[in-house]
């Protein structure tokens, strides 16, 4: 199996070098390239070809948010990972809606920044553990019980499943209360995600909240 090629955009360079020292030890990862702001990345995009971006969220010319966005949009295929010193709303929610397959504290331990390039680079979702409350805390305060966008593509059963895992259910939860197997209830999810064209239960979540104009 091929090395996970990561980027490195991060306007500090001190942060920069200490990155590239910590993870180009690490079988299995390769640094291709750094950039000191969302335009600089771009730039190298096509030079470096990496996997995984590892982001800073506050950058001057173009902030990571911005740049997330500009990276589904341009290069869907690199999964972006942003790792902050902030852990405000904006940043997270911003972040994640962009398109961002993670979101890590820089206070997280060397073997989680580095199990969260390799899960990244499978095209698995990544949140730090004070990221991932605070997501399911702002889901619970704000339950989809409105209209969502695709709403019509989804059978009865499946918007039922769908509002659940919007609220912070897992599986388990979800079979329980609907009285089917969680087998059934993972169907179901894989089905949703496929007919609203979503990546993973944390975009799924996101969108339910999103209310329909």
């Amino acid at each position: 199996m091929s090395a996970v090629r990561v980027l490195l955009v991060d306007d500090q360079e001190l942060m920069r070098q200490g990155l590239r020292k910590l993870l180009e030890i690490e079988e299995g990862i390769e640094v291709v390239g750094e950039a000191a702001d969302g335009v600089a990345a771009l730039a190298a995009i096509d030079e470096t070809r990496p996997d995984v971006a590892l982001v800073d969220a506050r950058m001057p010319r173009m902030d990571g948010v911005e740049l997330i966005t500009r990276l589904s949009a341009e290069h869907p295929g690199v999964a972006a990972i942003v790792l902050s010193t902030f852990d405000e709303d904006d940043y997270i929610f911003g972040a994640l809606r962009g398109g961002a397959v993670g979101y890590l504290l820089k206070d997280c331990s060397p073997d989680e920044l580095v199990a969260a390039v390799l899960r990244a680079g499978r095209g698995e979702t990544v949140l730090s553990s004070p990221v991932a409350a605070r997501l399911v805390a702002n889901l619970r305060r704000t339950p989809a019980h409105g209209a969502f966008s695709g709403e019509d593509l989804l059978s009865g059963r499946e918007r039922e499943v769908a509002r659940m895992v919007a609220a912070g259910a897992a599986n388990r939860e979800i079979a329980a209360r609907l009285h089917i197997t969680e087998g059934t209830v993972k169907n179901h999810v894989s089905s949703v995600l496929r007919k609203l064209g979503l990546r993973d239960r944390t975009q799924l979540a996101l969108h339910l909240t999103e209310r329909r104009s």
